[in-house]
């Protein structure tokens, strides 16, 4: 692709009216949710703000009805009222020219977006960068499958510790009120309650493993993925007003067009602009990300490990060492909720 046309496109010269229906399109639910897409970003107005009489109205003020008297016009006094209008008919306008404008800007995209799709229009692609996204969304399925998968463990788990508890004390009591069981049911009931112990520390570790997925997961993934969907965004833009550029490049070049190509050359290259600041922004995203993620999952499978490994071989010093080797401190006993319970 050429530098050389490398411009905008002229937005203010496409009836928005006339050529906006797709409405006879085959149905196709990717383009619809890409349609969609296209049509989020919406201007942000302030629907007070445009008056009845905004849209092309003229600019001279309006005389009250309650002036006319008989068959003679009454020049009416001057009001605060009437300046007032005139600010809010400014305003109208104002706002009539950002609908208009973002209203070109979606025709444009939808068009390219439907060339696209119908195998009609060229695209840009980053070959390496977009295999690259493609890998964190399937890695960001697959952790977000293993964070489900760990809180359901969690509360399985939980579910264990209460019974165990509960068994626990059942013992105990037993060992009371039975003095020819007194020693049986009290060496279970202290099993228990090791178990018990146990289970909770086990817990705290697992929650933080959790805690630790659903940050990388829903926070430092997403947040990537959010410069990655503003990233695709400006692509579209870039080819929407590229191929307007080359369209108007190929048509005549008397005097009205050629105030087109210029508007469409400035059109594009501010366009331009912003995809490469944004495919910048995307590739050294991805680079911290991967860094991150293998910092983040490095330590938290160390400490799943050593803590489940630790918890099933009845070995209760090296779990308590897990916590301790990975800064994680339980809450102390009574209180409000349970040491494990994961920070929603």
């Amino acid at each position: 692709m050429s530098d050389g046309i490398m411009s905008k496109a002229a937005t203010m010269e496409i009836p928005i009216s006339s050529n906006g229906d797709t409405g006879s399109l085959p149905e196709d639910d990717g383009l619809e949710q890409d349609l969609q897409q296209v049509m989020v970003s919406g201007p942000n107005l302030n629907e007070t703000s445009i008056v009845s009489g905004g849209y092309g109205g003229t600019a001279e003020g309006i005389i009250p009805t309650s002036t006319i008297k008989g068959s003679g016009l009454h020049q009416p006094h001057p009001s605060p009222a009437v300046g007032g209008e005139e600010v809010v008919r400014g305003i109208a306008v104002e706002k009539f020219d950002i609908v208009k404008k973002w209203g070109i800007n979606t025709y444009k995209c939808t068009k390219q977006l439907i060339s696209e799709r119908f195998g009609r229009g060229s695209r840009t692609v980053d070959l390496e960068l977009e295999t690259q996204i493609e890998l964190l969304r399937e890695t960001k399925r697959k952790y977000e499958c293993v964070l489900q998968l760990a809180r359901a463990l969690t509360n399985h788990f939980y579910s264990l510790v209460q019974t165990q508890h509960a068994l626990g004390d059942a013992f105990a009591d037993l060992s009371q009120k039975s003095p020819e069981l007194q020693e049986e049911f009290g060496y279970n009931a202290e099993t228990q309650k090791l178990l018990c112990k146990n289970g909770e520390t086990l817990l705290g570790a697992v929650n933080f493993f959790v805690s630790s997925i659903n940050t990388l997961v829903n926070k430092t993934m997403e947040d990537t993925l959010m410069t990655v969907k503003q990233y695709e965004t400006a692509r579209l833009e870039y080819d929407a007003y590229r191929t307007d550029l080359e369209e108007l490049s190929m048509g005549p070049r008397d005097a009205s067009t050629l105030c087109r190509l210029d508007a469409a050359q400035t059109q594009f290259q501010s366009h331009k602009d912003k995809y490469e600041k944004l495919r910048a922004d995307v590739a050294i995203k991805l680079k911290f990300l991967e860094e991150n993620k293998i910092k983040v999952m490095h330590k938290q499978l160390l400490l799943f490990h050593n803590a489940i490994s630790a918890y099933f071989a009845g070995n209760q010093q090296q779990l308590e060492q897990t916590l301790k080797q990975f800064n994680i401190k339980l809450k102390t006993p009574g209180a409000e909720k349970p040491s494990w319970l994961e920070e929603q």
